[in-house]
Formats: C-alpha cells, sequence, structure tokens
C-alpha cells in the first residue's frame, strides 16, 4: 500500500502529466487515500481536469476539490457576453430541448434554469457552456419532468448494470425512493463508480443520484 507522501507525488506527477492542464499553482495534500487539491487553476475546464487526473492514480480513495479559477486578464468577458455566448453555445446543442433552458450569469458564474425529460438534456446543457471563456463555475438548477414507479427505475437501473462490462452489480447495493437513486458498496475503479453513476443516471424519471461507492484500494 503506498504512503500519503507516495500518493501525493504520484498525484503531482498526474497532474503535470495531464495535457492542457497548467496545474503550477495547485497544491496536492494525501490523507488515508483521500486528495485534498487547493490553489487555482486558469480556467473552469481545468478545475475538472484536475479533479479526474487525481481520481485515476491507484490507491486514491476520494478527491476533495477545493481549488478556485482565477482567470488571466486576457479570458474575462462581461456577464452579457457569457450571457449570450451561453444561449448560442446551447442553441447548436442538439441534445438540448430549444427554449427549454434559461441563463443567467453573475461575476463569470452561470446559473442555469428550466425543464427537461432527461438526464442527458440536463448534462448537454452544462457542458456547452463549461467551457466557454469567462466562465468560472456553472450552477446547474435545471430540473427533470420525467416521472416513472420506484420499482419501475429500479429494475430499469438493475438491467443496465448487467449490460455494462466495467460494473459488477454484485457488489453494489441500490435504493430508489421516488426519483431519488442512493448507491452504496464498493467498486474495484473510479471508472466503475463513474460507470455506475452514468447508469442510474441514464434511466428515465432520474432526478438526482447519491453515489456513495467507495472506491477499494
Amino acid at each position: 500500500m503506498k504512503t500519503d507522501s507516495m500518493l501525493q507525488q504520484d498525484v503531482i506527477d498526474e497532474l503535470l502529466y495531464e495535457p492542457g492542464l497548467d496545474a503550477s499553482n495547485v497544491g496536492v495534500v494525501a490523507n488515508g487515500g483521500v486528495i485534498t487539491l487547493t490553489g487555482t487553476v486558469p480556467s473552469y475546464p481545468g478545475r475538472y481536469a484536475a479533479e479526474h487526473a487525481a481520481e485515476r492514480v491507484a490507491g486514491v480513495r476520494a478527491v476533495a476539490d477545493e481549488t478556485k479559477v482565477d482567470l488571466p486578464s486576457l479570458h474575462k468577458r462581461s456577464d452579457q457576453d457569457i450571457a449570450a455566448a451561453a444561449l448560442n453555445a446551447m442553441s447548436w446543442q442538439v441534445r438540448v430541448p430549444s427554449g427549454a433552458i434559461q441563463v443567467r450569469v453573475d461575476n463569470g458564474w452561470v446559473t442555469l434554469d428550466g425543464s427537461v425529460d432527461y438526464n442527458f438534456e440536463r448534462q448537454a446543457a452544462e457542458n456547452a457552456v463549461r467551457h466557454l471563456t469567462g466562465v468560472i463555475a456553472v450552477n446547474n438548477l435545471i430540473i427533470l419532468k420525467a416521472a416513472v414507479s420506484a420499482s419501475g427505475l429500479k429494475k430499469d437501473i438493475e438491467s443496465a448494470f448487467g449490460r455494462a462490462a466495467q460494473v459488477d452489480a454484485s457488489h453494489i447495493g441500490l435504493k430508489v425512493m421516488g426519483n431519488k437513486v442512493v448507491m452504496s458498496g464498493n467498486v474495484s475503479s473510479w471508472a466503475e463508480r463513474r460507470e455506475a453513476e452514468h447508469a442510474a443516471w441514464s434511466a428515465p424519471g432520474v432526478w438526482q443520484v447519491e453515489n456513495n461507492l467507495q472506491v477499494a484500494i
């Protein structure tokens, strides 16, 4: 098993190895398999890249991302420009229903409101604006309209687990409370954890997924 110092160095090396990520101002602390990222990154996508890079490292059980976005002056935009760019970006996304999403921007912080039928539409809207110049954060408040029975929802997700190549459903506990899905148990990798969450979110009618799956070392 890796020591905290070994794990810390592996995460630092992975951050430096990540293409397009400037991690020169990112701090890394390791404590019992839990990685805490601190400092600043020069873009909002950089936060995701840093978090996912840390998750890829063997021995990492959880990642707490406390980094902040510090935009260089060249990339700063007015809220009006960001809002216009966000609406335009979503209009070019075939997975975002036309006219379904409203956008508010406050000091680079983008808030998305509205309602859609599926989570992939909700996620497509966020993905469309996440990489825009000037954005420092995205608050996705889009709600899902679809409603199904809890028993039917659980059956759909269990079937999806069975089809997923990376998911061992025998180690995953699944509870459905209304439109909320709660997953618990152990998985062998972050990839399996993400695949299980993706399968849960893909079921029509899911409004919330609480992913309590632990990555076993």
